[in-house]
């Protein structure tokens, strides 16, 4: 007898629309410098951290769960005004792969969060697929707030 096992990618995703053009967007969200303004649980960002083109590698420590843990984003895909696409490692948590897509929409531009991740075994599997997903929807509404009082400030 044979013993299958197998673990279902986990999708999570969610869509805000913002009132600035995608151009003004784009540029915004993947300027490293301002990641401290919309990033939940910023601390710092590795100095030598790139984020323009496939290949850059961005390093950025958060604090999650009251712990500082380092997070290494590298970049697949880079199209400017439409979308960005990385991987990423923390300890303790899975391997993920993020899509960032910027769409243009009457004037304004809709911002779509993706994140793939694979459950990881055992315990930590039922984490992954609860409070995990949990966390992620939370972690995208707050930066889908943050960035609407950014833009909003950048307006006026």
């Amino acid at each position: 007898m044979t013993s299958l096992t197998f673990a279902l990618v986990v999708r999570v995703e969610a869509a805000h629309r913002f009132e600035v053009p995608v151009e003004q967007g784009f540029a915004y969200v993947t300027d490293l410098k301002n990641w401290p303004k919309f990033w939940p649980g910023f601390v710092r960002l590795d100095s030598a951290s790139g984020w323009g083109q496939p290949g850059d590698t961005a390093r950025l420590v958060t604090s999650l769960l009251g712990r500082e843990v380092e997070l290494t984003m590298n970049v697949e895909r880079f199209e400017p005004n439409k979308l960005v696409s990385y991987t990423s490692t923390q300890r303790g948590l899975p391997d993920a792969y993020h899509e960032r897509h910027f769409e243009r929409d009457d004037g304004g531009f809709n911002y779509r969060l993706v994140v793939e991740y694979e459950p990881r075994p055992g315990v930590r599997g039922l984490y992954d697929r609860s409070l995990l997903r949990l966390g992620i929807r939370r972690a995208f509404r707050r930066t889908f707030a943050d960035l609407a009082r950014e833009f909003d400030r950048l307006r006026s």
